[in-house]
């Protein structure tokens, strides 16, 4: 009898398995499924790198000497020069490697930065492959909305516009729109909320008043009745 070909040795056939289910399952976990949040976790890099810039000195640009033995060029302000940009962006969708998305509910989640790529609660855990495409998913992100926005961010960083504490509005919501559905709607949520709770304030006091009316009228009844009953029964007594 002969031997199997070496391709077909269960070792193969594990492999090729192995090979199948990543590109099935590669798809689906590489989507990142709300947008809006993993835009803010973006904005959380971007606002640290922020937070902190150190003091830097103005770029001196005068490299060249004139007829009169002075140096011509430019002095600019390293806070509106593109080199600041440069370095704020560049390595920021590095920085997203350490995000994996936490499931708060039906599609909602939220990013969460931990040491290593995988969370230390079992019941957010995931394993090394899995943690690796949700890696890659958000960092393929984050490159795609830095390329759309690049030239507006620019020129709003330079401009002193994106300040600490305002890069989630300006990024996920001015520039990009990611997240200006999410929060009209969500606001419109919350106020509806609040209406059904003044609504509910307003009609609970007098559902208790006319309970409390309907219970005194039915004592009263009851008293009447036994007072009545009483009274035949003393008559009953002297016959």
């Amino acid at each position: 009898m002969e031997p199997n070909p070496p391709f077909l040795t269960p070792k193969a056939l594990t492999f090729a398995l192995f090979l199948l289910i990543c590109c099935c399952v590669s798809p689906a976990l590489s989507v990142v499924d709300d947008k809006c949040s993993a835009c803010k976790a973006v904005a959380v890099e971007l606002e640290e790198s922020l937070a902190n810039e150190r003091p830097r000195n103005h770029l001196d640009y005068r490299h060249r000497l004139g007829s009169t033995g002075q140096r011509e060029g430019k002095v600019i302000d390293y806070r509106v020069s593109e080199l600041r940009v440069v370095e704020l962006l560049d390595g920021l969708c590095a920085k997203m490697k350490g995000y994996i998305p936490n499931k708060t509910g039906p599609g909602r989640e939220f990013w969460l930065k931990v040491e290593g790529g995988v969370p230390d609660d079992p019941e957010m855990a995931f394993n090394k492959q899995a943690s690796e495409l949700h890696s890659r998913a958000i960092v393929e992100f984050c490159g795609r909305l830095i390329e759309t926005t690049e030239e507006e961010l620019t020129e709003k960083i330079r401009v002193g516009e994106v300040a600490t504490g305002d890069v989630e509005r300006v990024l996920c919501k001015e520039l990009s729109k990611i997240c200006k559905e999410t929060s009209e709607t969500t606001s419109q949520t919350e106020a509806e909320d609040v209406d059904d709770d003044e609504d509910h304030d307003e009609v609970a006091p007098t559902s208790v008043e006319d309970h409390d009316e309907e219970t005194s009228e039915s004592t009263a009844k009851d008293v009447d009745a036994n007072t009545k009953d009483a009274a035949s029964m003393g008559s009953d007594g002297e016959l």
